[in-house]
């Protein structure tokens, strides 16, 4: 039998699950995933803690000791997620030990509505890295403008960085170049470079959802023609400029001195259209040094059906180029839909932690008996 992730690491690509729960770290199906297909990290979000908590049985126990002791729900949820990640991050320490500290690690995101406010983000992810406590911990914060400055800080800090919620080429630059100057400070500040890790989760499959909308609505026949193409042509270029990036002198200063590259990961890897092959953003964004952060569901259809073909990404920078000048030709603004995909992705993870915050101030007040 053909293993197809293990076909798919070997072409350079970490395979990460994009979730996380207390079921699965009870029932031992997160373990079972890093020993049997490949699963060499974890990403969470607002989103995925909103439908874990949800499920009240599996934190029943904990949720009666912080009623309790009277804890905020903002602290609730923090020790109960902190919980699931430090757990998280045990059951794949062997992982991080085995590849010197580059996977093996597990997110955990700042607050999304501290998003556009630097210093509270700041503060945050300087709390999460102590109360986790974990050397192969990442902490997501968003790469909004209030949140490069912040990536950058906290990276002096020698606190590891997931960048999140990155939709376009030319913020993706501003990322790089706030990773760099983050290592260069940490080096500065006397941190030993090869004990940071980053990645940067480059968002796929909203960019086809919001740019084929536009498409239908523009009408014309070669719009249409379009549709399906942008995610993968944006993801693309976004690899150019990786590579342009860590190509560099000023990175190869930072390499001499013991740093990682922060790696591209292809984060919203399901597909949103019935339409759409169900591996395609996995199969067309093969290169090296890559993470693909995959809902279960995906890593079991590409060990099912999926195809590895070698580097799908390097030898297609052209092609991208025009699909882009195709795509502006037909009339799409390409400032505007990456506007709306981060006010969009911010609101979402906004609104699950409102969500996550009325549920847990539910379950604080069953704990107590009142």
């Amino acid at each position: 039998m053909t293993d197809r992730l293990a076909e798919l690491s070997a072409q350079g690509v970490a395979v990460w699950l994009d979730d996380l729960s207390r079921v699965r770290l009870t029932s031992g199906s997160l373990d079972k995933l890093r020993r049997e297909q490949h699963v060499v990290g974890v990403t969470t979000n607002p989103s995925i803690f909103q439908k874990a908590l949800s499920d009240a049985d599996a934190y029943d126990s904990q949720v009666r000791d912080l009623a309790v002791q009277g804890v905020t729900v903002e602290e609730a949820i923090r020790l109960m997620t902190a919980k699931d990640v430090r757990w998280a991050a045990d059951v794949f320490r062997p992982t991080y030990d085995a590849s010197n500290g580059v996977d093996g690690r597990i997110s955990i995101e700042v607050d999304p509505r501290k998003a556009h406010e630097t210093e509270s983000t700041v503060a945050e992810a300087k709390t999460l890295w102590w109360l986790v406590d974990r050397p192969n911990l990442y902490i997501k914060i968003p790469a909004t403008l209030a949140g490069l400055p912040a990536i950058t800080s906290v990276l002096a800090e020698g606190i590891s960085v997931n960048v999140t919620l990155i939709f376009s080429v030319e913020r993706y630059r501003a990322v790089m170049d706030a990773f760099l100057a983050g290592l260069e400070q940490a080096k500065a500040n006397g941190h030993d470079l090869s004990k940071i890790g980053s990645v940067a989760s480059f968002f796929v499959s909203r960019v086809d959802t919001e740019i084929d909308k536009r498409l239908d609505k523009i009408g014309s026949d070669s719009a249409k023609a379009l549709k399906g193409k942008a995610a993968i042509a944006n993801a693309r270029l976004a690899y150019e400029a990786y590579t342009e990036v860590f190509g560099s002198d000023r990175w190869k200063a930072l390499a001499d001195a013991g740093a990682h590259p922060q790696r591209p990961l292809w984060a919203s890897t399901g597909t949103k259209n019935p339409d759409f092959l169900d591996t395609i953003y996995v199969e067309e964004l093969i290169a090296p040094g890559t993470v693909n952060t995959m809902p279960e569901s995906v890593i079991f259809a590409f060990e099912d059906h999926g195809t590895t073909r070698g580097d799908t990404v390097s030898g297609n920078f052209a092609d991208a180029h025009k699909v882009f000048d195709d795509l502006t030709a037909a009339g799409i603004d390409f400032a505007d839909v990456f506007k709306v995909l981060e006010a969009e992705g911010v609101e979402k993870f906004e609104a699950s932690w409102n969500e996550l915050l009325e549920h847990v101030a539910k379950s604080l007040k069953v704990g107590t008996g009142a």
